[in-house]
């Protein structure tokens, strides 16, 4: 009965394992393209830093931690306005990449400036030294040298995505949470939990795995 219930609901898993990645896809790039950059900022205008900025500093990161404090799940609900607005509806994957996007941005932000404080500040240093531009220090300096770590950090965000994702599916946001809410938990159906379950285990350890070797690849010590 179990099996044949598995087989059943193939289509539906099918459907919602896609909408999961395309919501964690589009989130992680929009994390990326304006985390990164968030990240520098942190980074390069903290004290003692060669863009040196109390202000844009205070500011960048009282909007960082401001974000951060906030449940996903709350976040879900209070973004709703905003998400109609960009998307024109509130329930989907393409509405739930709005939230999950507004969620990894500043997550990933924090683990770039973490990044860029493992490097050894002698090597920022001489970059000075020899006249090297803002733009050079960051462009071929901080990024080339925090690249291992900040792979990490997007194999990390990649997870923490998927989670999120999942919860997305309280709110009708699609995917796999979605299903597992819908079919799983409202209709008491324990097979597809632990389908859904299993899932999105192997889907994260895969994420690990990948993103592991290629953090270890890229690791030049």
């Amino acid at each position: 009965m179990g099996l044949e219930h598995i087989i059943e609901m193939l289509p539906d898993l099918n459907k919602a394992f896609f909408e999961t990645i395309y919501m964690v896809a589009i989130s992680l790039f929009i994390a990326i393209l304006v985390g990164l950059p968030l990240g520098v900022i942190l980074f390069v205008t903290d004290e003692g830093m060669f863009l040196k900025n109390k202000y844009v500093k205070t500011i960048v990161g009282f909007l960082i931690n401001l974000i951060r404090s906030i449940p996903f799940i709350i976040l879900l609900v209070l973004l709703i306005p905003l998400t109609k607005l960009i998307v024109g509806k509130a329930i989907g994957p393409t509405a739930a990449s709005v939230s999950l996007s507004v969620a990894a941005i500043p997550f990933f932000a924090r683990i770039v400036e973490t990044a860029f404080r493992e490097i050894d500040k002698g090597v920022i240093e001489a970059s000075i030294s020899v006249g090297a531009t803002p733009w050079m220090i960051i462009k071929d300096v901080l990024i080339p040298e925090a690249k291992s770590s900040i792979i990490q950090g997007v194999t990390l965000t990649t997870i923490s995505l998927v989670a999120y994702s999942a919860m997305a599916g309280v709110v009708g946001g699609g995917g796999i949470g979605d299903l597992a809410i819908r079919f799983g938990y409202y209709r008491y159906d324990t097979v597809v939990m632990v389908t859904t379950g299993v899932v999105l285990v192997v889907l994260v350890q895969l994420i690990q795995f990948r993103g592991g070797s290629w953090a270890k690849h890229a690791d030049k010590r």
